[in-house]
């Protein structure tokens, strides 16, 4: 079974205009979206699209129409010039924890059949609900190394202390012993902020999931309080506020492969 827990790090710090930084121990999950329902048969603690300590609902993520996920993704490689061919789609995001979830990102890893990666899609949702995915086709003669890098304009509001026009620069681990997924934006003037998750590879089972759970009660709680907590200690260094952007177009931005 592919599917895995990678539990770790996430690390963000800020460079300006007010120095901040914000370190705290999660993890999450790597779901390959066709063992979605034998890790739901094989768990006490894990169900698919209802409700346990544990679950994966399908309408958390693409379209939110809780619609077949594999054609969704498959759609999205179509539209950035990636014929899919039937192989692996992997999912590095958190699950629900008793109901509740929030991913500020989730990242879709979408593989040939051969094993190599063709394209990454960050799942991008802001704490209005909103959401925005960014395609990035993977060049075939880059599908097998162990550090990806790509980047993008940034076009959806996410945080009120940062600005529109930015540049997003990914550097990706995919999943295997470890993963590790760094967001960096900057604008004009230089680096504006990095933000990280590092984690380790433990198999998938009742006996991960509940050692998990003792170690992240609050898990998916703990996240959105971390984002408001940040928040606060960002208008008590007086960091301006930007008003918020409504999401428009379709919520998808296919980037060319670098």
């Amino acid at each position: 079974m592919k599917s895995a827990i990678y539990a770790g790090i996430v690390f963000h710090r800020r460079f300006r205009p007010r120095a901040h930084n914000l370190r705290y121990r999660i993890f999450q999950c790597l779901f390959d979206i066709d063992e979605i329902d034998a890790i739901s048969r094989g768990c006490r603690l894990f169900s698919r699209n209802r409700f346990n300590l544990f679950s994966f609902h399908d309408r958390d993520y693409g379209d939110r129409s809780g619609a077949p996920l594999r054609p969704q993704v498959e759609a999205l490689m179509r539209r950035a010039g990636q014929e899919p061919d039937g192989g692996p789609i992997r999912l590095l995001t958190m699950p629900r924890m008793f109901g509740h979830v929030f991913n500020p990102l989730s990242v879709w890893f979408c593989h040939r059949r051969d094993g190599s990666l063709a394209t990454i899609v960050y799942e991008v949702t802001n704490t209005f609900k909103e959401r925005h995915s960014y395609v990035i086709p993977v060049a075939e003669e880059h599908g097998r190394d162990p550090m990806i890098r790509q980047a993008c304009d940034k076009c959806f509001y996410v945080s009120p202390f940062m600005d529109l026009d930015m540049r997003y620069d990914f550097t990706v681990e995919p999943p295997m012993e470890k993963t590790r997924v760094v967001v960096a934006g900057g604008d004009a003037d230089g680096p504006l902020i990095v933000a990280a998750f590092h984690g380790e590879r433990r198999e998938l089972g009742d006996g991960a999931l509940f050692g998990a759970f003792l170690r992240h009660p609050l898990l998916t709680l703990k996240v959105v309080a971390g984002i408001h907590v940040e928040a606060l200690w960002l208008l008590l260094k007086r960091v301006g506020v930007r008003r918020h952007v409504p999401a428009g177009g379709d919520g998808v931005s296919i980037v060319a492969a670098a």
